[in-house]
């Protein structure tokens, strides 16, 4: 099951947001509170808002839905900083002239997922079809060099023909 909560209209630049978002991410919800407590990004407070938002999103499903779930075992699977509409602006320049610039806005999202006790502590996704993700082989296979091709040296009579002409 997943919970979602969106914030629009941030007025902090997408880069800036995906600074914190990804240090938030895969993490459980009560460490990603005290990380976005302690942090010194100006937009922490927004986010952590955000977070708590898509807990209470969760806590409403699981008391007025009826939907088992629990609220220790949630995790944030996915936070996302998209871009928003540019405001553009400008701003004064030398000899009456203007330098124009645009003002970044945000879309943030952060989606929670539940994490199973099954999973002793590490929070595993499932793929689209239901199947769970395949394991790589160990090492992969190296591919022979590629001869080079010589080139063939002109014998001395079609130099002689070549010179003629």
């Amino acid at each position: 099951m997943e919970f979602r909560a969106e914030a629009r209209y941030i007025r902090v630049s997408p880069q800036k947001a995906r600074l914190v978002l990804n240090t938030i991410k895969g993490r459980r919800v009560e460490e990603a509170k005290t990380t976005l407590a302690f942090m010194k990004k100006g937009i922490a407070p927004t986010v952590k808002k955000l977070l708590e938002s898509a807990v209470s999103n969760a806590d409403y499903l699981n008391n007025e839905k009826g939907l088992d779930i629990e609220l220790d075992n949630l995790f944030v699977k996915d936070a996302v900083a998209n871009e928003g509409p540019r405001m553009k602006r400008i701003r004064p320049a030398p000899m009456g002239r203007a330098y124009r610039y645009q003002r970044r806005i945000a879309h943030l999202i952060i989606t929670l997922g539940e994490k199973h006790a099954k999973d002793n502590g590490v929070a595993t996704v499932v793929g689209e079809e239901g199947e769970a993700p395949r394991k790589k082989s160990a090492a992969p296979k190296k591919k022979a060099p590629a001869k080079k091709a010589v080139a063939k040296k002109k014998t001395a009579a079609k130099k002689s023909v070549a010179k003629k002409k």
